[in-house]
């Protein structure tokens, strides 16, 4: 039964997910916004949303270590399962954006929230605040010195104009898939933690955690299948910035996120910190700016790894 609250919650999670960024995109064109303002604020704030209403939901329920778990856990799914099958898949090329500003600010938002942890076992509202501007501030100068004629590959194919009627519609629905699924996913998170004896930061950082890293994966999946265009490991690399600084950020504006399970300041954000910090030497060893199968395979290893850790 637990499974499928945790099944539906996801499906309603991606399914809302996707119709609020519908919405916003045809909102967004309707309005005149570049498209590359659109790609950089409201795509990524769209596909980050069910992160995030499961975060404020499960602070504020109780769960904060679904909170962060579901963060953390998605930081390491994003580079570790979802980078890693994709590169199993075919090679990719990276752009010098990666260690001039993706990378970097990656960074510095995963050790912030470290810091931040360690300091007193949470994250208050003036944290938040910190994370949530550097957030705005990497936002301006993304759009300030971005190559304007840079393409992204979350923009959704389908951006045709909507009718007011249509994009009302699709925020509606979207906003209610979202607050369900959410509500389903903790429910059915936390009652298989007590099932199976484990903290709500373990099925965070492994269950919840795959489950919204899903529709990433898919993406990636469909775009090598297709020949088309890859997943860039920018746009993993943004996900992971904007779980931290505007999922986290905003969620702890709104009501603190106590850390309850230790497990994951002295196991959960180290796996984090060395994945994110080994994907730079394998960008540039042994082949400059290219990553391959071998990378794949170790970063899978590196992920599976982790999952053995948690959970045994």
């Amino acid at each position: 039964m637990n499974f499928l609250l945790i099944a539906g919650g996801l499906v309603l999670l991606i399914l809302g997910g996707n119709w609020l960024l519908k919405a916003s995109v045809a909102l967004s064109l309707k309005l005149n916004i570049p498209k590359i303002v659109i790609g950089m604020t409201v795509v990524s704030f769209a596909t980050s949303a069910p992160e995030l209403i499961v975060s404020i939901n499960a602070a504020l329920d109780g769960f904060p270590d679904l909170s962060l778990g579901n963060v953390v856990g998605s930081n390491i799914a994003n580079l570790g399962l979802v980078l890693g099958i994709t590169l199993l898949l075919g090679s990719m090329e990276i752009q010098k954006a990666f260690y001039k500003t993706d990378w970097p600010i990656m960074m510095v938002a995963s050790v912030l929230l470290y810091f931040f942890i360690k300091n007193d076992n949470q994250i208050v509202f003036h944290e938040g605040l910190i994370m949530f501007l550097i957030l705005v501030v990497f936002i301006i100068y993304l759009l300030k010195f971005q190559d304007k004629n840079a393409v992204f590959d979350e923009m959704p194919e389908d951006d045709k104009p909507l009718s007011v009627l249509h994009i009302l519609f699709f925020l509606l629905i979207g906003g209610a898939g979202l607050y369900f699924g959410s509500e389903l996913l903790i429910n059915g998170a936390t009652s298989m933690a007590e099932e199976f004896g484990v903290s709500d930061r373990v099925i965070g950082v492994t269950v919840v955690s795959i489950g919204t890293s899903i529709p990433e994966l898919a993406a990636s999946i469909i775009a090598v299948i297709k020949k088309e265009k890859a997943i860039s490991l920018g746009n993993l690399i943004g996900s992971n910035v904007f779980n931290i600084l505007a999922v986290l950020g905003i969620t702890s504006m709104i009501t603190p996120i106590k850390l309850i399970d230790k497990g994951l300041l002295n196991n959960d954000i180290f796996w984090m910190l060395a994945i994110s910090f080994m994907v730079l030497p394998m960008v540039f060893f042994p082949k400059g700016m290219r990553l391959n199968w071998k990378n794949g395979l170790i970063l899978l290893g590196c992920y599976f790894g982790f999952i053995y850790v948690t959970i045994f």
